[in-house]
């Protein structure tokens, strides 16, 4: 009954000012039900607890709806006041004022893009993360903050975050990202450490990320990320070193300027694979899931080197012999 004196009451102003009942009830029509053709999308914030009346003010002044008046009539008529959603809206096209109405209803929100590619780091993605225009008044929680929010079994962050592309909306926090990006990682993780090939040299889910973020670095084409896999797991089960240059960069830190010395092959930190048999402490990027995938489901073969031919291929060989042949022709030309 309520809800029907709201609509009688639109009525009776607009029968004040002599149109007529049937006049009045073709006007509203009209305001509610013909579309408003915008000519460019416009942007309308809903902050939490706005009354019906400020709603349809704001909607109204920003040009996405015919008469205030008439909306907030229709949306107590329908009983939808109480269930229109608080956050930032994008109207564009044609729209009427119901189906604006019920974009507010739904909450259909406008949603923003972050996109971090495979095999960057955890700060690159941080660092994008806080420089996306609808993150820049917004904090980054603590590394040790986060983690601990999370519960993760890791104290050092790199290679946790699934690098993919997210969409979030205004009111989203970046805790809500981050969380988002390690949660897919674990659950890609943990669905590929459940299939695993048989006999690996990894003994937790964790090592076959580490190796995952070594593949990550190394491969510049899709097709050879199992075998690449397949040369470092050979070289983890005879107790040869891994010796990849990207552990070693990743160690050096901010001292890498771009070229790699030989002097740089035998510093000794905990990721020179030069120097240290085994895997590295730590992943050294974000790794993508087919990297993960082939960290567990090597190649066979008996490949035990390989080098980059500069096209962003490798050549891969069986003796050492052979391998510094290989050298010789792809690198020391170059």
């Amino acid at each position: 009954m309520l809800n029907r004196l709201w609509f009688w009451l639109l009525m009776a102003s607009l029968l004040v000012i002599g149109l007529g009942t049937y006049g009045a009830a073709r006007q509203v029509q009209v305001w509610l039900y013909q579309p408003l053709p915008l000519t460019q999308p416009v942007i309308v914030s809903i902050a939490p607890g706005s009354g019906l009346s400020g709603v349809s003010k704001k909607l109204f002044a920003a040009g996405v709806i015919a008469h205030a008046e008439s909306f907030k009539y229709y949306a107590k008529w329908r009983q939808l006041d109480r269930h229109i959603k608080a956050g930032e809206y994008q109207f564009s096209g044609a729209l009427n004022s119901v189906e604006v109405l019920a974009q507010l209803v739904t909450g259909k929100v406008l949603e923003y893009q972050f996109t971090v590619p495979e095999g960057l780091t955890y700060k690159d993605f941080i660092d994008l993360l806080v420089q996306h225009p609808a993150m820049l008044d917004k904090s980054v929680p603590e590394t040790s903050d986060w983690m601990t929010l999370l519960h993760s079994r890791w104290s050092h962050p790199e290679g946790l975050l699934f690098p993919s592309t997210y969409r979030f909306a205004r009111h989203n926090e970046p805790i809500d990202i981050i969380r988002q990006a390690y949660m897919q990682q674990q659950e890609i993780l943990q669905q590929a450490w459940a299939q695993r090939a048989p006999d690996l040299p990894y003994k937790t889910p964790y090592e076959a990320l580490i190796m995952a973020s070594i593949i990550e670095k190394e491969t510049g084409q899709a097709s050879e990320r199992n075998t690449i896999a397949g040369v470092f797991v050979r070289r983890l089960q005879k107790g040869m070193k891994l010796q990849t240059d990207p552990t070693v960069i990743y160690g050096m830190g901010e001292a890498f300027d771009g070229n790699i010395r030989r002097k740089d092959l035998t510093q000794d930190t905990p990721y020179n694979t030069y120097v240290h048999k085994g895997l590295p402490p730590t992943p050294i990027a974000l790794p993508g899931k087919a990297a993960i995938e082939a960290a567990l489901h090597p190649a066979g073969g008996l490949s035990l080197f390989f080098v980059a031919k500069g096209d962003g291929s490798h050549v891969f060989a069986q003796t050492y012999p052979e391998h510094q042949a290989n050298v010789r022709k792809y690198q020391l030309k170059q």
